[in-house]
């Protein structure tokens, strides 16, 4: 059984301490800014200060956020507007893929250059704010609003936020990274209590927002629930983790974009068709299912598609309000596939989802050769299908989650039914989510976290951990177990997030034509840490001729290496031997090492 991921289809404590990170492309630091936004405050009344702080959303104004401007101190106002997929309400803009689809294909490169392209186009629509990126955790499979984010890792999203920030404000727009904190659900999401414990709150929710913060993003978006109960200083306790420079940005809802146009399959199956002098036919009609085998029979290859969609807290679709109620194909979906399986001996079927689905009804039937994970694939959905399907390009992407033989045996499932006043958001399962969980209780999944196949082969070999920058001579606190500190801006000093070890390895494309590979790294942490037993650390996209073969070095830091000691309140070493290995996803691991 084949699973081809289609990623996309067009590219046109948490602060710091001292000097403020700023984004890479800005000449201004935050302090100077500081002094000029201090000199522009000093000359305002205090209706001014009100207007300036306040705003107005929401079909109000002509942005979705409006700041007016004040002439007289010449202060020229905000328009801030969503969202993460294009420029909301308005022409004449392109719908990009979809964040999980940027978080399907775990190139770097490509993430910033589609953050910079989005920014591009909210700067010529005189945009000064983009509303995104949306960078919280794919906790529950079922989650209305996971298909914004990049996936369910912490750190694979964090590199998604980072690249997509430093694109956005290198094309002159402001990045608003989105929702602080533990929005990972729809139901309830203006008066649920998320209750996550200190540690995983730090190693897992929080990492994407200090990733924000070291890339400089702009402004953070709060989400409207509580933290645990009410805030103690400031909403979502974004003053009480050390939110001290930037500005806070109010939401309005959504991730949507407008299509300018959509390239259909179907539409861009027929050009190809046309193209190569050969026969397409289809079926329209999904709940027809006789009607849609006997247009199946006696085809060189039928490709079936099958979706499931997600509305938003006050969008109800199809009966979904917000997060999906399960995890089963759309619109007799299921049914489709078996009934076209049953007549065709070479069955694909595309998988347009806004996030995991059971494919148990169908997917070891003898018939379905494979499934592309088509995702949400933008304005450009056909065209890039058809270049996988023909051979043009080679799929390369990976999943950013973990798809499972039945929704039970994820770790968390949505809240669904509290009438209490604050509903309950328990988040017990701590640090394992996703693969954490299925690896941690031995459970065997569909297919894995990082799993996705290509048209051709790699081989990993030569494993070396080495030393890097001589390292050990810096902080030795650290090393002899004391903590990183705990005052306001520890997680990114510097020393803690410098190289401290070096994993180099080589791949090597083994088959015939050229390909790309996603090489993960993960440790395997000392049992007495109480950390899932393994946890993605690294990985880099490798381009390989047929038959190359690259070096590859990916970078373990401190950071990397340590827990958060919840008593002391800083980050502290793993104690004991870290198993450190790569491979192809989170459960092929081709070479193996230890460290300390």
């Amino acid at each position: 059984m084949l699973l081809i991921i289609v990623p996309l289809s067009l590219l046109v404590g948490y602060v710091w301490a001292g000097e403020p990170i700023q984004s890479p492309d800005t000449a201004r630091t935050w302090t100077e800014s500081h002094k000029l936004a201090k000199a522009l405050v000093s000359k305002l009344t205090l209706e001014q200060k009100v207007n300036i702080t306040t705003g107005l959303g929401w079909e109000v104004g002509r942005c979705e956020g409006n700041i007016s401007p004040i002439p007289e101190v010449g202060w020229t106002g905000l328009c801030l507007e969503d969202a993460p997929l294009g420029v909301r309400f308005t022409d004449r803009v392109t719908a990009f893929p979809a964040g999980i689809n940027a978080g399907f294909t775990w190139d770097r490169d490509l993430i910033r250059r589609r953050g910079e392209a989005i920014g591009r186009e909210f700067k010529g629509k005189g945009a000064h704010v983009v509303l995104g990126p949306m960078m919280n955790l794919a906790r529950v499979a079922a989650g209305g609003r996971n298909w914004e984010g990049f996936g369910a890792d912490p750190y694979q999203v964090g590199e998604a936020a980072y690249q997509t920030i430093i694109g956005t404000q290198k094309a002159g727009a402001q990045a608003c990274a989105k929702h602080f904190i533990n929005n990972e659900q729809e139901h309830y999401r203006k008066t649920s209590s998320s209750n996550v414990d200190d540690r995983t709150q730090h190693e897992l929710y929080a990492h994407p927002f200090l990733r924000s913060v070291m890339a400089g993003v702009a402004s953070f978006m709060c989400s409207y629930r509580s933290d645990a109960g009410p805030a103690q200083r400031g909403p979502n306790g974004y003053a009480d983790r050390g939110g001290l420079d930037g500005t806070l940005a109010m939401g309005w809802g959504s991730g949507t974009a407008e299509f300018p146009y959509l390239i259909s399959p179907l539409e861009a199956m027929q050009q190809r068709a046309k193209a190569d002098h050969t026969t397409i036919g289809w079926w329209l009609n999904d709940w027809d299912t006789a009607g849609a085998a006997t247009a199946a029979a006696n085809k060189d290859v039928a490709f079936v598609f099958i979706a499931s969609d997600s509305g938003e807290a006050y969008i109800t679709v199809d009966g979904n309000a917000g997060d999906r109620n399960n995890l089963t194909a759309w619109n007799n979906g299921d049914e489709l596939v078996k009934a076209v399986a049953a007549v065709n001996k070479n069955t694909v079927v595309v998988v347009h989802s806004v996030g995991p689905l059971v494919l148990e009804p169908w997917v070891d039937h003898p018939n379905v050769t494979a499934i592309l994970w088509a995702g949400l694939p933008g304005q450009e959905s056909g065209n890039s299908l058809v270049d996988v399907v023909y051979g043009d390009v080679n799929p390369s992407a990976k999943l950013p989650y973990t798809i499972a033989k039945k929704s039970e045996d994820y770790s968390a499932q949505v809240v669904y039914n509290d009438s209490s006043v604050e509903p309950q958001i328990p988040y017990t399962e701590g640090l394992l989510i996703d693969y954490r969980w299925f690896d941690a209780k031995n459970i065997a999944p569909r297919y894995e976290f990082g799993f996705g196949l290509s048209y051709t082969t790699f081989e990993y070999s030569n494993l070396k951990v080495t030393r890097a920058n001589d390292a050990l001579t810096k902080e030795l606190i650290w090393w002899d177990g004391g903590v990183s500190g705990n005052k306001t801006g520890a997680s990114i000093e510097t020393w803690l997030h410098d190289p401290l070890f070096k994993v180099s390895f080589t791949i090597k494309n083994t088959g015939k034509v050229a390909g790309s590979e996603v090489a993960q790294l993960y440790i395997s942490p000392p049992a007495a840490t109480n950390e899932p037993p393994n946890v993605l650390r690294g990985f880099e996209k490798v381009q390989l001729g047929a038959g190359e073969s690259k070096s590859v070095d990916l970078i373990l830091s401190r950071y990397d290496l340590s827990i958060w000691d919840v008593p002391r309140q800083g980050w502290a070493r793993m104690n004991g031997i870290v198993g450190v290995w790569v491979g192809s996803s989170s459960r092929d691991q081709r070479l193996n090492g230890t460290i300390f």
